[in-house]
């Protein structure tokens, strides 16, 4: 069997157990699994940048998802007029003025020499600003929080088609992973990890607490959809004609419009995720991913050769973060709704770890396979974790010790499912199911 066979037949048998998912449970099922494994399988191609390509150990990953669902909240949703005009133009100010501070500070390091003088000047000017920047933030922000709280509370947003909110995401994150990246890329593997993660906790500590901004933990929901292509079931059945046609078909009104809106989402999905797979392998097989390999596999000897490593990290850096924020704003439209308090950094983290090292470090196909394949077993290891116990205890009388151990175990089937897969991996195909060539 040719490599490309088994490529094929590994990418068959995640549509079967897909389809398997549509004939014994419900077809509406399968395509949830597979509108949230599209977006999967982009989130592992923006690790795989970063990992595959250049060797990064980027445990962030969340926080630029985040970013990119806060910018669905900030192009898609209409602006709250009333709370603009308590206080949007102090937030405003506010906020011009301590990336004024921020830039002020930065000109003054670089006019002045090293010294005890500098570090007092530096000292004073970000204390004098923070101060200053405070003093006009938090009535701005008390005042844009109490109207009407309990239904906006927040400044909103553009009002504009959520499809821009997709590539603003990416422009989020990439903007963020360029700071986060000016600061971080210099240190050691181990303790690049560390402050990623870090960071991606603060995103979300921000994201969860500054309600003008995202509602905080009470959540935006009623994000608009991606119109004309994803229209809403109601309308759907309100239409004489779909109606007509789903009735021919021998389905149910309702259901047939929840199904169409999951294959309105899987047809842009997969349009998005075609679209970055073809950039990622035209990267791959260009001199830069040559070159990226290169530094990957010995920074010493590329540096040796006159390549910027510092540099091509930062590159490879912003890009693979701004991929998952493409991601993140996907997510936040499929789900119609932006909870920061959904994003937990270190466990959906390790998810995405597990698709990229299950499916092959280094290959593009590799991370999407991982992405379908891993989101699948998230989903259905429980329900089959049931099915399994329960067949397993049949023989047991009810109330037995053991019996109700057992069954009550089927929580922790997901978790223990992960460690598995990636421990057999590991031992039989260390490389991933479609290694790197």
């Amino acid at each position: 069997m040719t490599v490309n066979w088994k490529n094929i037949g590994l990418f068959a048998l995640v549509a079967v157990l897909i389809i398997l998912v549509g004939i014994f449970q419900s077809p509406n099922a399968a395509l949830v699994i597979l509108n949230m494994g599209l977006i999967s399988a982009i989130m592992s191609l923006g690790v795989n940048l970063q990992w595959g390509f250049a060797g990064l150990f980027n445990i962030g990953v969340m926080g630029f998802v985040a970013l990119g669902g806060l910018a669905t909240v900030l192009i898609s949703k209409p602006p709250t007029t009333d709370a603009i005009q308590a206080g949007g133009l102090g937030i405003l100010i506010a906020l011009v003025l301590g990336a004024a501070t921020i830039i002020a500070t930065i000109l003054m390091r670089s006019k002045m020499a090293a010294g005890r003088s500098r570090s007092i000047a530096t000292l004073a000017l970000l204390v004098v600003g923070f101060f200053i920047y405070r003093w006009l933030l938090d009535p701005s922000v008390e005042a844009v929080e109490a109207v009407t709280p309990a239904a906006t509370g927040y400044l909103g947003g553009l009002g504009l088609p959520v499809l821009l909110a997709w590539p603003v995401g990416g422009v989020l994150a990439a903007g963020a992973a360029w700071i986060i990246g000016k600061t971080a890329l210099g240190l050691r593997s181990d303790y690049l990890a560390i402050a990623t993660l870090g960071i991606a906790e603060i995103i979300v500590a921000i994201m969860k607490n500054e309600d003008w901004l995202t509602r905080g933990v009470k959540n935006v929901i009623g994000i608009p959809r991606p119109a004309p292509v994803v229209p809403y079931e109601i309308d759907l059945q309100n239409s004489a004609s779909f109606v007509e046609n789903a009735s021919s078909l021998g389905l149910d009104p309702v259901m047939a419009s929840t199904l169409y809106v999951k294959l309105g989402y899987s047809l842009l999905f997969t349009i998005v995720l075609l679209m970055i797979l073809w950039l990622t392998q035209k990267a791959l097989n260009s001199p830069w991913g040559r070159m990226m390999r290169a530094i990957r596999d010995n920074e010493v000897a590329a540096e040796a050769m006159g390549k910027d490593v510092t540099a091509r990290h930062l590159q490879i850096f912003i890009l693979g973060s701004a991929v998952c924020g493409i991601a993140g704003a996907m997510m936040a439209t499929l789900d119609g709704q932006l909870i920061p308090s959904s994003y937990q950094p270190l466990r959906y983290t390790f998810l995405v770890w597990v698709m990229v090292i299950v499916g092959g470090s280094g290959n593009n196909w590799g991370a999407v396979l991982g992405g379908f394949l891993i989101w699948f077993l998230w989903v259905e290891v429980e329900p089959m974790g049931t099915l399994l116990m329960q067949l397993i205890t049949s023989p047991m009388a009810d109330g037995y010790w053991l019996k109700a151990h057992l069954l009550d175990s089927v929580a922790h089937m997901r978790l223990l499912t992960m460690g598995l897969i990636l421990l057999l991996v590991l031992r039989f195909s260390p490389r991933g199911l479609i290694p790197e060539k």
